[in-house]
């Protein structure tokens, strides 16, 4: 999954985007409002953390903006203030979710993790797709029971066909979700990797669960 973090203090910055990536996050990161507003415009995020204290422009600011050009991207604010009208200016503005300084890293992960369900509707952290069972939180997979030996590609991969089951997933879309703006993600790399998560979930004479659709994309576990 595809975040941008967006937090001015240098320390804190690196720290974060060390965890998010070490978490399994694909992280684009800037310490500039306006350009934290430009990445939030112009990327397909599935989660937005945003500081409120920023150079240029700040967090409210890019809030406001991206609502009035009509952004639906999740956003989650940090933020030092810790007031209650604070949080609700935030809120009403149109955040999704309000972190105060100082925090766990565990706990933002976690909103994370939730605002990543959120976005694609999934309320539970286990995703079932037939005798698949995909867990979020733990980034695991098993098959009726058996655990699955994944790589960390492969789990994000999976992870994101896994999200939007039923749906074909273009090829453009699942390097979005798995490589940030300092990575290089080419058509034939998802070819390959999607070539390794199929024959670990094939292995054993297991049934076809992830379908080519030619020129498109890839689906699991079949159209709806």
């Amino acid at each position: 999954m595809l975040l941008l973090l967006i937090e001015d203090y240098a320390p804190l910055q690196k720290s974060l985007a060390r965890g998010l990536r070490e978490a399994g996050f694909a992280v684009d990161v800037t310490g500039d409002g306006e350009e934290g507003l430009w990445y939030a415009r112009t990327g397909n995020y599935d989660v937005v953390i945003l500081d409120l204290m920023l150079p240029k422009l700040d967090g409210l600011t890019i809030l406001r903006k991206l609502r009035e050009s009509g952004s639906q991207a999740h956003v989650l604010i940090l933020t030092a203030k810790d007031t209650v009208p604070d949080r609700v200016r935030g809120l009403d503005l149109g955040a999704d979710d309000y972190l105060i300084k100082p925090f766990a890293l565990d706990e933002l992960l976690a909103r994370v993790r939730a605002l990543v369900r959120r976005k694609y509707e999934a309320k539970a952290p286990e995703i079932r797709v037939g005798d698949l069972e995909v867990d979020t939180v733990n980034r695991t997979a098993q098959w009726e029971g058996e655990p699955l030996e994944l790589t960390a590609r492969e789990y994000g991969l999976l992870e994101v066909l896994a999200l939007q089951p039923g749906r074909t997933v273009t090829r453009t879309e699942i390097a979005e979700r798995l490589y940030d703006f300092a990575s290089e993600a080419e058509s034939n790399v998802i070819d390959v990797y999607v070539a390794r998560l199929r024959k670990k979930l094939e292995e054993g004479g297991r049934p076809r669960l992830i379908h080519t659709r030619r020129g498109l994309g890839y689906v699991l576990g079949g159209p709806s």
